[in-house]
């Protein structure tokens, strides 16, 4: 299974909706998750809706991880030349990553090119994974059997607490919490704005900037296991994990 890639999935949205406001891909959403899985051993390809650039929120250098990608020449030319997902093929990827930003939040809930891929991926026994309003870009994908992929699963993003609280609730198009919610998924959350990561079968989602980091470390982790033979359970990954 190394030697299959990870697929990671931005946006394409540079504003948002009418404000005239600039968004984009929250950066360490990307660099935090990429440095576990490269460590890993895996390779990353980079893809977006449209392809080309993809536009970048949070720049913040004195974070370690962006100082180091954005300096890493491979690394900025995904960012500037990324794949369109309707070249792509799910049998090349053991893993799929959905990155957040507010951007994510206009551009990848609709993207059928991006819920086929997440789909086949998924039923190939690959690993699905977001954070953020990543999560956004998993709610619209179904199943073999077309069940929506979130139901009866524990899943997490961006609150709505959250959302209220960067002023963001009245400018994205849905409040995500509560999208999942209706989806028949169980929404959990915890403090606002601290790392929060959850993992339901071959499901991960983290609920902010601050889970991307654990969010590529669960889907290296998931891999291992697979690589390994071992079958995840539905739900509750984290409750059979302990017990083993």
């Amino acid at each position: 299974m190394k030697q299959k890639k990870v697929l990671f999935v931005a946006t394409n949205t540079v504003h948002l909706g009418e404000t005239g406001h600039r968004t984009g891909a929250f950066l360490s959403e990307l660099t935090h998750p990429y440095e576990e899985i490269t460590a890993a051993g895996y390779e990353i390809d980079l893809a977006s809706p449209l392809g080309g650039e993809i536009p970048l929120d949070g720049i913040k250098m004195d974070d370690p991880m962006n100082a180091v990608w954005m300096n890493d020449e491979d690394f900025l030319e995904k960012i500037q030349s990324s794949l369109n997902l309707s070249k792509l093929k799910s049998e090349d990827y053991c893993a799929l990553y959905v990155s957040g930003g507010h951007g994510a939040m206009f551009d990848l809930p609709d993207s059928s090119e991006l819920q086929r891929l997440v789909s086949e991926i998924y039923e190939n026994d690959g690993v699905i994974a977001a954070v953020c309003h990543g999560t956004a870009g998993l709610v619209n994908c179904r199943n073999s059997q077309g069940e929506f992929l979130l139901r009866d699963h524990e899943v997490t993003g961006f609150s709505n607490a959250e959302e209220e609280m960067v002023g963001m609730d009245n400018v994205v198009p849905f409040l995500l919490q509560s999208k999942i919610e209706s989806l028949g998924a169980t929404y959990t959350s915890g403090p606002k704005f601290s790392a929060h990561v959850v993992k339901s079968g071959r499901l991960v989602t983290g609920q902010n900037p601050a889970s991307a980091m654990g969010v590529g470390q669960s889907v290296v982790e998931m891999l291992e296991f697979i690589e390994q033979g071992l079958d995840l359970p539905a739900v509750n990954w984290c409750e059979w994990h302990a017990q083993l």
